[in-house]
């Protein structure tokens, strides 16, 4: 009977272990939920970022874990496509019983699956890919976004420096290439925005579909208009495709892209092409060590691969879950993981500052721009 009753101890222990607390978490683990893109044309970019998650919380978890409890990181391949994206957020919630999420990628899919999914199960996610407008409302307009909570800088923060950068140049025949969804919406909306304060307009506005690089149309109709600088907000290879085709009809004029493009996977698709790109970026630069973030990200990577300014945001968004984990304590809820994020006002991540309030869900301001010199570095 003794060893039945120490049986029983042990199994109701572990039981009580299991269902303590929130979904997601148990007395040893936090489950936390990711949907990005792992395969498709912009695979590498999600890829880059669940690398450097699992490094992080493989780090953490070495260390002892946060109160005790090791991190793991769940994640589903979206393609960069809207449906899978909340298909795959309904699952990490309803299935896999995930605590929160974390670096979702896309303006489409993320606002889709925080209006459909997450928002309305009240599942906080952390950072994503996007600066758009849409998930930057306050909760007392869209309640759904009491539960997004941004890392990075809006898309109108961006095409305003790149805007700003133009016109200070004098230039003032700017035309606009732009994806063909949320993002690229966004961002046009910025550049006609910025523009506007400057008394100007786009002088030809072009689309390219999301995962596509027919760009022809577009060539055409911005080419009519002669400009003295595009500003594309589109991905690595429908910019590519876009430049490579202004040049071979004997355009030339300053290209400008936004921070999503990623400055590595441009200048590996275009090669010595990529040069004289101007690129905006979210992130602190991450090829020296002058910022203690960068430092930390540059010593994690270690040789799993080379810095980009793509994995130093995952870094980043994974900062902000793991300080706001740390804040919690040890009796871990969902709503007080929330508080713990509203209350990080001028947090500093290490040289780099995100805020939230009740009323507030911007996270980062910081803009710096770039330019693709000669062997295809990336220039401050």
């Amino acid at each position: 009977m003794g060893l039945a009753r120490a049986l029983l101890f042990g199994l109701l222990s572990w039981i009580g272990g299991v269902v303590a607390g929130e979904v997601g978490v148990t007395d040893r683990s936090i489950l936390i939920g990711m949907t990005a893109p792992f395969s498709g044309p912009n695979g590498a970019y999600g890829l880059d970022m669940k690398m450097v998650i699992n490094a992080y919380f493989r780090q953490l978890n070495d260390a002892g874990g946060i109160h005790g409890r090791r991190l793991e990181l769940r994640a589903l391949d979206d393609g960069y496509e809207t449906e899978r994206a909340v298909a795959n957020t309904r699952a990490l919630i309803s299935q896999e019983q995930v605590f929160a999420l974390l670096a979702s990628y896309g303006s489409s899919p993320t606002t889709a699956a925080m209006n459909e999914v997450f928002g309305v199960a009240r599942v906080p996610l952390v950072g994503t890919i996007s600066g758009a407008d849409s998930i930057r409302q306050s909760p007392k307009d869209n309640p759904n976004n009491r539960y997004m909570f941004n890392v990075r800088a809006s898309y109108a923060n961006e095409t305003e420096a790149i805007v700003n950068q133009l016109t200070s140049l004098g230039f003032k025949n700017i035309a606009v290439l732009y994806q063909n969804d949320g993002f690229g919406k966004s961002g046009l909306d910025g550049v006609v925005a910025a523009l506007g304060k400057h008394n100007q307009s786009p002088s030809a506005v072009a689309t390219v579909e999301r995962n596509s690089v027919d760009v022809g149309q577009a060539v055409q109709t911005i080419t009519r208009a002669n400009p003295q600088a595009v500003i594309m907000v589109t991905l690595y290879k429908p910019t590519a495709a876009f430049v490579r085709a202004m040049r071979k009809a004997n355009q030339t004029p300053q290209f400008m892209t936004l921070s999503p493009v990623g400055a590595d996977l441009l200048v590996q698709e275009l090669g010595d092409e990529a040069r004289g790109i101007g690129i905006s970026q979210v992130m602190p630069y991450p090829w020296n060590d002058t910022t203690p973030m960068v430092r930390e990200y540059q010593k994690l990577l270690g040789k799993q691969g080379k810095p980009t300014y793509y994995g130093v945001e995952a870094y980043a968004m994974a900062k902000v879950l793991v300080d706001a984990l740390r804040k919690s304590g040890k009796d871990l809820t969902r709503e007080k993981l929330i508080t713990s994020l509203e209350s990080m006002q001028n947090h500093d991540l290490g040289g780099y500052r995100v805020s939230y309030s009740a009323s507030e869900r911007f996270g980062s301001r910081f803009v710096d721009l770039t330019v693709v010199g000669s062997g295809g570095r990336v220039l401050r």
